[in-house]
């Protein structure tokens, strides 16, 4: 059974960094795209950071300079480095894996900003 375990969150006070890590147990296939989204209290849920197969990555345009995502792919766990935080960023983060036969999320971390 495939789970993806995220941690990292935290409260943290604005310009700080957090680094969220997400870890997929079991065995996942032909991964296609590896992701961050964030959903605030009565907000859509947004893509922030993505990253595929190849290694193309895409962030959303509110932390371009100040999110960073990469991956091990050894060991299945994409990460996001997060810096200069601001009160704007606080939300529950979710991590997403793609696949051809699934998409897998994980259960969320909290990410709570201070001004």
């Amino acid at each position: 059974q495939v789970q993806l375990v995220e941690s990292g969150g935290g409260l943290v006070q604005a310009g700080g960094s957090l680094r969220l890590s997400c870890a997929a147990s079991g065995s996942i296939f032909g991964i296609r795209a590896m992701g961050w989204y964030r959903q605030a209290p009565g907000k859509q849920r947004e893509l922030v950071a993505g990253i595929t197969s190849g290694g193309s990555i895409n962030y959303s345009d509110s932390v371009k300079g100040r999110f960073t995502i990469s991956r091990d792919n050894a060991k299945n766990t994409v990460y996001l480095q997060i810096d200069n935080l601001k009160p704007g960023d606080t939300a529950v983060y979710y991590c997403n894996i793609q696949s051809p036969y699934n998409t897998y999320w994980g259960q969320g971390t909290q990410v709570t900003v201070s001004s």
